[in-house]
């Protein structure tokens, strides 16, 4: 099952996961509201890819565009979960401010996309007794700042999701990993963090699939 399938690929990480296993020979999958123009730039490079539209936030919809590429693509070897939400769709919360209803938008986004994107190419990796699961997220996921109390609790929650589910899954041939940005992507520092290029980031990505299967994490720190 030589291919990858991207979740919430966009312009940035996601294109740059894509190139990174695309050059590797990997086919890609993109599953996002609008992959179309990704595709487009990736088949102009030379790699195989494929649009699956589909929001996270539509579960069954997720779910269906996971066996639609599972099944173009003869099977999905790497799941790579790294939606990013609008900030015009977030409202940030502090924590002694933050009401229930501020964070379960971002536990949909982020925790719950997850496991249904999980649980739709997990059966199938545990047939063949292989597979990779990444799922990205901010370092705020491990080192929390007060403005943004509501997004970093649901990463928080994804994360530890995650590195539970690397346990779990210890001895079966399947990677499960989280990898944590500590960097801003192709814009002005954010809490101090320093700037980087997607293409410095993905690689992670790659290391975790193929030489670091032991590893849960990986922090990128620029």
């Amino acid at each position: 099952m030589s291919s990858i399938a991207i979740v919430g690929a966009g312009p940035q990480l996601g294109l740059a996961i894509a190139r990174t296993f695309g050059t590797h020979g990997y086919d890609v999958a993109l599953v996002s509201r609008n992959p179309d123009k990704l595709v487009t730039t990736l088949t102009a490079e030379g790699i195989t890819a494929a649009a699956f539209p589909a929001d996270v936030l539509d579960r069954d919809a997720l779910t269906q565009a996971l066996k639609n590429a599972a099944d173009h693509f003869d099977g999905i070897g790497v799941l790579e979960y790294s939606p990013a939400d609008s900030l015009k769709s977030t409202t940030l919360t502090t924590p002694a401010h933050i009401e229930p209803s501020h964070i379960q938008h971002e536990i949909e986004f982020q925790l719950y996309g997850a496991i249904a994107a999980t649980k739709a190419v997990l059966p199938a990796m545990r047939e063949a007794g292989t597979g990779t699961l990444l799922y990205t997220t901010s370092a705020r996921s491990i080192t929390p700042q007060p403005p943004t109390a509501n997004t970093d609790a649901a990463m928080a929650a994804l994360r530890n999701w995650a590195l539970n589910l690397h346990k779990e899954l210890d001895g079966t041939g399947i990677q499960a990993a989280h990898i944590g940005i500590a960097a801003t992507i192709g814009t002005p520092t954010f809490y101090g963090q320093p700037c980087a290029t997607a293409d410095q980031i993905s690689p992670v990505h790659w290391e975790l699939h193929t030489t670091k299967r032991d590893q849960a994490e990986q922090i990128f720190k620029g």
